[in-house]
């Protein structure tokens, strides 16, 4: 009777709200669990892309170009699994504070976790997620150090990091 009420218990129970600690390097390169509810990586396989539900995530963001992807294959596969898809396209030198907006506003969005913040190494992402951790007022020092151990690692990138830190700090002046 009790393991019948704990099975009924668990078959009920809500999805997770916690993306996984660790994935296959192979499904999802450089993945790296920022919180709980927010992983960033590099581009996950088409298998992978495949199984994002079954991984506990409920929205990927994804931070490719147009270029860099074959059109809509990855937001059908996400779709397709009754996930939410978000693409907001960034290129290292001439993403602004816009960008780093609309990923900030899916990461506030509580329904929306976990999240799969994604590009092609995990480098944007992890600029990306850091700046908007800047947004919020953090240290740019702590939130770089982090935003490095989360895949921030290439020249352009890290240009680009600064110089929309900056922007985002001088919109903060009155």
């Amino acid at each position: 009777m009790i393991i019948a009420l704990l099975a009924a218990a668990l078959a009920s129970s809500p999805a997770p709200t916690a993306a996984p600690v660790n994935v296959d390097a192979n499904d999802i390169p450089n993945y790296h669990l920022v919180r709980p509810g927010l992983a960033t990586a590099g581009q996950p396989s088409d298998d992978a892309l495949g199984k994002l539900k079954g991984l506990g995530f409920k929205t990927v963001i994804n931070l490719r170009t147009p270029g860099e992807q074959k059109a809509g294959a990855e937001e059908e596969a996400v779709r397709a699994q009754g996930l939410r898809y978000v693409s907001i396209p960034v290129n290292s030198a001439t993403f602004g504070p816009a960008e780093v907006s609309a990923v900030r506003a899916v990461l506030d969005d509580e329904s929306a976790a976990p999240v799969l913040l994604h590009c092609t190494t995990a480098n944007r992402a992890a600029a990306v997620w850091g700046l908007t951790e800047v947004q919020r007022g953090r240290a740019l020092s702590e939130v770089e150090v982090e935003a490095a151990s989360a895949g921030l690692s290439h020249a352009a990138t890290l240009k680009g990091f600064h110089r929309v830190a900056e922007e985002i700090a001088a919109s903060r002046k009155p």
